[in-house]
């Protein structure tokens, strides 16, 4: 249960005065979560939280204070440049991310696709990095953004060293746009064969009209920390193409696993 303890507007420098721990850090988190989220007002940030309105605007203006929050009137809150800041520092300092940014960036040069790189969080794929590529079409797709597992080749890609207990989990796990969801003995048979060739596809799975070829990022032990993808639309991906891919795609996931220590 909420208490409405009044949250100073400063961070405190010293022990006396300090913020009454956790429960005011989990509430600032919340209201950027509902600010993400779509809530624009107080009344939307109360309902979220359940804090009454002033313990909410004490909350919101702290972090608009600390430009993580903006606020503009008959627009409301938003999503503040501390958080583009630190989101840029978090993914740069992300070794993978540092790691295989050169070898997608020689890989979207010669494709001229789309290239997303992801690991799994929790039970989704989370994108970490996207590189546009040349051709002149959108693929709805955002760094930061999870998707599901079971439907995307990065997500695919994730899980190919589990057994099929775990694959079983995955399966369904979340809305997908695409209009081609296989059954789930189909989408097993093909993760076999995803696992056995190292690769996996998405055949419009995920979103519909968009195909991609994924491949596992491995660490020094071996274990699979990430996975990139080939992503275009059919009429730049048919099935010939992302055949063709295939032995790219394996290559450039094997020159990145050997950067990161991995000897296999």
């Amino acid at each position: 249960m909420w208490d409405d303890t009044p949250v100073p507007s400063k961070p405190s420098t010293g022990e006396t005065g300090a913020a009454p721990g956790s429960q005011t850090l989990l509430r600032g988190l919340a209201i950027l979560e509902a600010v993400a989220g779509g809530a624009r007002d107080l009344p939307a940030l109360s309902a979220a939280l359940g804090t009454t309105r002033s313990t909410t605007h004490r909350l919101a203006a702290a972090l608009v204070e600390r430009r993580y929050l903006t606020f503009a009137p008959r627009e409301g809150y938003g999503l503040g440049p501390k958080l583009l800041e630190l989101g840029f520092r978090a993914q740069q300092a992300a070794p993978v991310t540092r790691v295989a940014r050169p070898h997608l960036e020689r890989l979207s040069a010669e494709c001229g696709d789309t290239i997303h790189l992801g690991v799994l969080e929790g039970d989704w794929a989370l994108y970490l990095d996207k590189l546009p590529g040349r051709r002149r079409i959108e693929i709805s797709s955002r760094v930061g953004e999870r998707q599901p597992v079971w439907s995307t080749g990065l997500g695919k890609a994730l899980i190919l060293d589990l057994d099929e207990t775990r694959w079983r989990h995955f399966y369904r796990l979340g809305e997908a746009r695409g209009g081609h969801s296989p059954d789930l003995a189909t989408w097993l048979d093909r993760m076999r064969t995803y696992a056995a060739r190292g690769i996996a596809y998405d055949r419009e799975e995920n979103e519909p009209e968009v195909r991609c070829v994924a491949g596992p990022i491995r660490d020094a032990g071996g274990a699979i920390v990430a996975a990139f993808s080939v992503t275009s639309t059919v009429q730049y991906m048919d099935e010939a193409r992302m055949e063709a891919l295939a032995g790219t795609v394996r290559a450039v996931a094997g020159a990145i696993s050997r950067d990161l220590g991995w000897a296999g």
